[in-house]
Parts: structure tokens; sequence; C-alpha cells
């Protein structure tokens, strides 16, 4: 079996494509799909097994942190504890090309968040394919950077995506090739933001 190869236009996502993606992923499928950063592997929050299979397609531990994707605030504040400060700091910043990693709420299942320190790394991305997604499925996705073993960069084209793991994955969403750069990380500790990795994000709101 080969992944259902769909393409979807990067300004305008026809619907009916972006169901059909949806479909594999409410089924408990793997998804590549774009960001904003780089193209990602995806499965719904609650699908063990789908988790299982992207940390095997990574070869990381399956106590790797998995980042949760959110379509707005509203959605992000459900999983994540954020006081009004940092509500409005995060507010003024997304959509945009950043991890930010925040307290997890009893939403949050333990085993995708970070066990010791009880935190989730939570995205809120600027990409029109990605929100169209979110937005049908009406609940997040986990995410894990599309890097593959012993590469130190994600993958940026489809086309080259589909030949590598098309045989191990459900769908592969085309967005056109990406150029791929890491996410600024911000972490929030007793409310300060503290940048934990320079990536496209600017970081100087967070500084």
């Amino acid at each position: 079996m080969s992944a259902e190869f769909i393409s979807i236009h990067p300004d305008n996502p026809q619907p009916r494509f972006v169901k059909k993606a949806c479909l594999y992923l409410r089924e408990g499928g793997v998804a590549v799909l774009p960001t904003d950063s780089s193209y990602a592997l995806c499965c719904l929050m609650e699908q063990k097994s789908a988790m299982e299979r992207i940390a095997h397609i990574r070869q990381i531990s399956k106590n790797h942190n998995f980042t949760l994707i959110c379509r707005d605030l509203s959605e992000l504040s459900k999983y994540a504890r954020v006081d009004n400060s940092v509500f409005r700091l995060i507010k003024n910043n997304t959509p945009g090309a950043y991890t930010f990693i925040l307290p997890a709420t009893k939403d949050v299942p333990r085993r995708v968040m970070n066990e010791k320190r009880r935190t989730i790394g939570i995205r809120v991305p600027q990409c029109k394919i990605l929100e169209a997604i979110l937005e049908e499925l009406d609940e997040p996705v986990m995410s894990c950077s599309l890097i593959l073993p012993e590469e130190e960069t994600a993958e940026s084209d489809p086309v080259e995506i589909n030949d590598k793991i098309g045989s191990i994955v459900d769908v592969i969403v085309d967005g056109g090739e990406l150029h791929p750069q890491a996410t600024t990380v911000i972490r929030f500790e007793d409310g300060q933001p503290i940048v934990r990795r320079v990536g496209i994000g600017d970081p100087t709101p967070f500084e």
C-alpha cells in the first residue's frame, strides 16, 4: 500500500481535498502535513498507535516530546494553563513559527506531555492548508518534524517524501516545496518567557 498523495493549494485550500486528508486522520492514520516551518508527521492526540508509528518512522523514543498544533488561542487555552499576561504575549505573536512550552492541563494525556515537568509544546502556525485541516477536524493534531533518521534537517519536497516514506504513512498533503527552518522555542516559567531555541520566529518580543 502507498500513501494517498493529495495536492492542496497553499493559498486557497480546496475543501474537498481538505476533507479527504482529515478522513485519514480521523481513522487513526499518520499524515504528512505542511506547516509554516517544515513538513511534519501528524496524528490525532488520542491515537496512541499512530504516535507509536511516528516514533518508529523517526526512530525516536516513545517518550519524545510531540508538539500539539492548535488552530487558535481558545483551543490552546484548553490544553495549556496560561495567565492573562502570558495569553496576551502569545496572542500578539501568533499565528507564527513558534513553539511554546507551557504547563499542561488535565485534558492532555500523560503520554504526550513532558512527564517530569508536566508541560506540553504547543503551536499556532501560520499555514492556510494546516488551518483548513484543523478547522475541519475541530481538534488539534500531534506533530513531530519530519526529520528522517541520520538526517539533520526536515524534509522539504513532498515528492521526495513520497518516494522515501510513502509506503509507511497513510496520507501526504502536498503544499509545495518548503524551505525548512526550525521554530523558535519559548518556555514559560512562572509566567516569564525564556528563549530556548532561536529559529524562524523573531525572538525579540520574548527577550
